[in-house]
């Protein structure tokens, strides 16, 4: 285990925050608190007040600077992304410590590659974005759904929630993220209209369901290591009517541990030629989900388990398979497609 396990987490107060902030605390690592709300910050210091708490401004870099001082790395968990990717990754880097996000903006998540490669792998950095339920848990799926493979024919991704309540962050991403939406198709990545939808065959007991595309953070994260001319994603319709009802309540506990009753499943279609791959993920609560696969990520940085230094995509910095069975079954149970699924997250 590495010697320093300290990790400054930008938004701590945040839904999603919180669960990173709890997650890192049971595996033994000291969260330093960090963002931007003075008072939200209070409120969960004082929760914890064994643990450091900055006031960081991202349009001040030495608060930010202070907050990432004596870390080994930082995960931001402050959306929108497009206003804290950027000046959170230059502090990351005049540090030299390493940066995760939970990015699910598409633009946010290609300018971190397109700026920061070459100076975060001069600076020994690794900085891997989007590395939460989306955009990183599917990168991870088809990499290791494709496994000896040196490229396929397509990625095709799938996600079905029953419902989405969605967080004061998503509502405010979703507005700051209208219009057109970067797709993979023909080997070339561009901003271009949706296809139509299509009836997707999840496994059993779910089903056909109607789903839409909805290309989010890994059409970005695939298209940089995968070889592969089409990537899609589609989302099933029901909880995109939730996150667009304005009087769709937020994420309500179901647990102690915060973790709302919200199911999920993930089914990722690798295709080659005549062949096919396939790997489903199931679980509970898309946010509390994505607080051990960052966390996850953070330990094998800090702990010299990546692959590479620079802006790397999750599936090319770590083993894909050995990171999904960490993840299985305690946090999210993944299975081969051609078995049928239980919803609560346990294989029959």
């Amino acid at each position: 285990m590495p010697q320093n396990r300290t990790v400054t987490v930008f938004g701590a107060y945040g839904h999603t925050g919180r669960f990173v902030v709890a997650e890192l605390r049971r595996r033994g690592a000291t969260p330093i608190l960090a963002g931007r709300d003075a008072a939200r910050l209070r409120a969960i210091g004082a929760e914890y007040p064994e643990l450091e708490v900055h006031v960081a401004d991202v349009e001040q870099p030495h608060l930010l600077d202070a907050a990432l001082s004596g870390s080994a790395a930082v995960i931001n968990c402050a959306g929108p992304f497009s206003d804290t990717a950027i000046p959170v990754v230059e502090a990351a880097l005049r540090a030299r410590v390493h940066y995760l996000d939970l990015a699910a903006e598409q633009q946010a998540v290609l300018t971190i590659f397109e700026r920061f490669e070459a100076r975060a792998r001069g600076a020994g950095v690794t900085a891997v974005p989007a590395m939460a339920f989306y955009g990183g848990l599917a990168d991870l799926m088809a990499t290791a759904a494709m496994a000896d493979w040196n490229d396929a024919d397509e990625i095709a991704i799938a996600v079905a929630l029953d419902t989405w309540r969605p967080t004061r962050g998503t509502r405010l991403t979703g507005a700051r993220n209208q219009g057109r939406r970067f797709v993979f198709s023909r080997n070339r990545l561009q901003k271009a209209d949706l296809p139509s939808g299509r009836r997707w065959a999840f496994p059993k007991p779910i089903g056909e369901l109607d789903v839409v595309p909805l290309p989010l953070a890994e059409t970005i994260t695939i298209s940089r290591h995968l070889r592969t001319p089409e990537i899609m994603m589609f989302l099933n319709e029901a909880p995109l009517a939730d996150l667009h009802n304005p009087d769709t309540p937020p994420p309500t506990p179901a647990d102690p541990s915060g973790r709302s009753s919200q199911r999920f499943v993930m089914d990722v279609i690798v295709r080659r030629k005549d062949a096919q791959r396939r790997l489903v993920a199931c679980g509970r609560d898309i946010y509390a989900s994505t607080a051990p696969i960052v966390v996850e990520a953070t330990e094998r940085v800090i702990s010299g388990l990546a692959r590479k230094t620079g802006v790397v995509a999750p599936g090319d910095a770590f083993d894909a398979r050995d990171f999904l069975n960490a993840l299985s079954p305690a946090h999210l149970e993944i299975a081969p497609g051609d078995q049928t699924v239980d919803v609560t997250g346990r294989r029959p």
